[in-house]
């Protein structure tokens, strides 16, 4: 499904852009650059030497194709390679550019992520290329960067620099860059932990998800369904906020009945879902012109299975999603809150994500609410919303823990007769 269309001019979309980045600490005060080339071959882009802290849409230029330039500042210095990028590619509306943590790591050792590690990343950025270093505002950083993404690539590794991305769209930029980053933090946690398993190209091809669901007119939602939309849409904002989903991934649910709950739209960002982002499935119908999460079917076959659940989330939090890529146990016995909540972490194989919903409703329950499905996601089963969106925060700051830990010395697990004393104090 494409992108919805933004109605917002270029300068609103590039600041607001802008911010978002700034503000997950994906580029510096100093650093970055966006554009957007509209219709009339215009090229709008953000400044040079401006705040990108307090970018402002008056603060935009915009490039005539006559070289003619509109506004206040001058371009970004970088303006010699996004021209350069959209005379390559002509389909091409949008350009990120930017020096996330992440992806810098991988531009100072001469390597590219394999996004081959999650499909999604997979399908998202495709094979990424790698660009020798140049001058930054030369020309010549522009002919390199352009020949990459002449030779069909739309993200560019730009050697001890960042990286460059392209789209048909600004938001299809930011969540091609969004997703590479994400896809670099793991990997470099994986590593940590012994190392990622990239997926095969059929298990990628595979992993597509729900194909459509019949529709139905429901009736208007009464006031407790508009409660839990309400509760879910904010724990999706959260989840957002603190890094546990990115724009494009994350799937939470919430029953209403026995065969009924409602969940996130595929699609829509979540950094602003609200209640009408959400769709109602009853007795396996969805409701018409809505098109629900990939995962719709799993929460399903779990809400059937369990009728003391009523939330589930899927989440990528980055370090327990390193944990779903490496293979490596996730050890619930670190403090007494994480086995409190975590319990005992399973793994679920990345065929069965996608083949066998069943499958993985029989190996939850309230005593195992949690799995790592590999190389996709984190699966965390709750009694309320807020249940749910907890065991969540507790999993990701576990498994945060953990990763840091294992640079300090040798894990001390809780034993077995503090598990035990556990047990019978909490009734688990």
């Amino acid at each position: 499904m494409s992108a919805p269309l933004d109605y917002r001019p270029p300068a609103e979309q590039l600041v607001e852009t802008m911010r978002r980045i700034y503000r997950f600490r994906m580029t510096t005060t100093s650093g970055g650059n966006l554009s957007i080339r509209d219709e009339d071959g215009v090229i709008w882009i953000t400044p040079a030497r401006v705040d990108k802290g307090n970018l402002r849409a008056d603060d935009i230029v915009a490039v005539h194709p006559d070289g003619r330039r509109v506004g206040k500042h001058p371009p970004s210095s970088e303006f010699p390679f996004h021209k350069k990028i959209y005379d390559a590619r002509p389909g091409l509306r949008a350009i990120v550019h930017a020096h996330p943590v992440a992806l810098v790591a991988f531009s100072m050792c001469k390597q590219t992520p394999d996004t081959n590690v999650f499909a999604k990343a997979a399908r998202v950025c495709g094979e990424v290329a790698f660009s020798p270093y140049r001058l930054p505002g030369s020309e010549a950083l522009g002919d390199v960067i352009a020949e990459g993404f002449a030779g069909g690539a739309n993200c560019v590794m730009l050697e001890n620099h960042g990286v460059v991305v392209g789209g048909g769209s600004l938001h299809g930029a930011f969540k091609r860059f969004e997703t590479l980053e994400f896809a670099a933090r793991s990997i470099i946690r994986a590593r940590t932990l012994g190392g990622a398993r990239p997926l095969t190209a059929e298990q990628v091809q595979s992993a597509r998800g729900d194909v459509g669901w019949p529709a139905y007119d429901p009736e208007p939602p009464r006031t407790a369904e508009r409660q839990t939309r309400s509760d879910l849409a904010g724990f999706v904002r959260r989840g957002y906020e603190q890094g546990l989903m990115t724009s494009t991934q994350g799937s939470f649910s919430a029953r209403l009945d026995d065969d009924a709950f409602v969940i996130n739209r595929t699609n829509v960002d979540r950094q602003s879902l609200v209640s009408g982002d959400l769709c109602r499935i009853d007795c396996g119908r969805c409701e018409a012109a809505a098109a629900p999460s990939r995962a719709a079917t799993l929460h399903r076959a779990i809400y059937q299975r369990h009728p003391e659940i009523t939330a589930v989330v899927n989440a990528t939090p980055v370090n327990a999603t390193a944990f779903a890529l490496s293979g490596v146990e996730l050890d619930s016995r670190t403090i007494p809150e994480s086995f409190v909540f975590l319990r005992q972490v399973q793994s679920i194989p990345h065929e069965t994500v996608f083949r066998d919903p069943a499958r993985i409703a029989e190996l939850m329950s309230p005593a195992n609410p949690i799995a790592l499905l590999e190389n996709d996601s984190v699966l965390v089963l709750g009694t309320t919303v807020l249940d749910a969106f907890d065991r969540l925060e507790v999993l990701e700051s576990t498994a945060d823990a953990i990763v840091s830990a294992t640079q300090l010395g040798e894990i001390s697990p809780m034993d077995d007769g503090v598990i035990e004393e556990l047990g019978v104090a909490f009734g688990l």
